[in-house]
Order: C-alpha cells, then sequence, then structure tokens
C-alpha cells in the first residue's frame, strides 16, 4: 500500500470531497426530519374530513427536494454544475489576469 502524505494534493482533495458528502448528509438528515415534523403537525391539525393530500402541505418539501437533489448532484457529480475542471479553469484565468496588471 502505498504511503499517502497529508501535504499529498489527492489527500487534500479527498479530504474536501468528505467533508462535502458529510454536509450533504447533514442537509438530508435536517429535510427528513423537519419535513416529517411540519408533515404530523399539518395531519393532526386537519379538520374532520380534510384530506392531507393537497399541495399547501407539500409545496415547501417539494421545493427543498429541489435543493436538496441540486446539492447532491453537486456532491457525487462534481462536474454536473461547471462543469469539468472548471476550477483549474478559473484559477490559471485569474492568474493570468493578475500578471496582466
Amino acid at each position: 500500500m502505498e504511503n499517502i502524505s497529508k501535504d499529498d494534493i489527492r489527500y487534500k482533495e479527498a479530504e474536501r470531497q468528505v467533508k462535502r458528502i458529510k454536509k450533504f448528509y447533514v442537509f438530508l438528515f435536517i429535510y427528513i426530519a423537519v419535513n416529517i415534523f411540519i408533515l404530523v403537525l399539518n395531519y393532526r391539525e386537519l379538520q374532520p374530513g380534510d384530506t392531507i393530500w393537497q399541495l399547501k402541505y407539500f409545496s415547501l418539501p417539494i421545493f427543498w427536494g429541489i435543493a436538496v437533489v441540486i446539492h447532491g448532484l453537486r456532491t457525487f457529480m462534481p462536474n454536473f454544475m461547471l462543469g469539468s475542471n472548471w476550477e483549474d479553469r478559473k484559477i490559471k484565468e485569474l492568474m493570468d489576469k493578475e500578471k496582466q496588471l
């Protein structure tokens, strides 16, 4: 097995990716817990004859769910939003611009 130095670029990138994945899972857990809590509260407040299957009860989970999906795509498919090597290209562009000044 190869020795891994904490100064290695690959190690630092893997460490950043692990932190992004952890943040995503925390975000997902909060999304699930809060939406279950809100849906239970809404269900308890229903009047006789009302139904929980209305858009007003599911609009928050739907729109927040879209944000969770986008966050997941950005976490597990980093090239999804800005293309491959976007960060490297942007850093090079900014360094070239700095040299011209």
